[in-house]
């Protein structure tokens, strides 16, 4: 026997075994932190969850709704006051918790008005000339993840 024998067999286990485990990782569910950080777009608001230690609660059961700002709407805040909101826990806690809305709401289902955030003030929903939230324009609607949903901003929004 040569050696290219024995090597098709091992090649073909090795290829077969690469391919099921591609396939066990796109089965693999995705939570709304996993959907954001494949996205690439979000590594500052990934940065800043870890920082807020809310990865586990968006990693969580849900559902939830994220208005997610990207890298470029967190780069529009001085990186001054970035790097002081980043340090200080509570506030930065505050300003992502009010990105997010209890349940799975759906562009379709979006209306106009006041809606609770898990932070506890409101957000201002506005349909005129697309969909705005407070003062930050949704760009991208319905990411879906396994438990909950990501629209994409284009500002960061603050709090009252």
């Amino acid at each position: 026997m040569t050696s290219t024998h024995l090597e098709n067999p091992v090649k073909k286990t090795l290829i077969a075994s690469i391919l099921s485990l591609g396939m066990a990782f796109s089965a693999h569910a995705k939570d709304i932190v996993d959907t954001a950080v494949a996205a690439g777009s979000f590594k500052t608001l990934a940065t800043a969850l870890g920082a807020a230690g809310l990865v586990d609660t968006l990693k969580g059961k849900g559902p939830f709704t994220v208005f997610a700002p990207t890298d470029d709407a967190f780069a529009k805040i001085p990186k001054a006051d970035l790097d002081a909101l980043l340090k200080d826990k509570a506030k930065l806690t505050a300003v992502l918790t009010y990105h997010v809305v209890a349940g799975k709401v759906m562009a379709a289902d979006v209306k106009a008005g006041k809606v609770k955030t898990v932070q506890g003030s409101e957000l201002t929903v506005t349909t005129t000339d697309g969909v705005k939230v407070d003062n930050a324009k949704v760009v991208k609607t319905d990411i879906a993840a396994d438990n909950g949903v990501i629209h994409v901003i284009d500002t960061v929004v603050m709090p009252k």
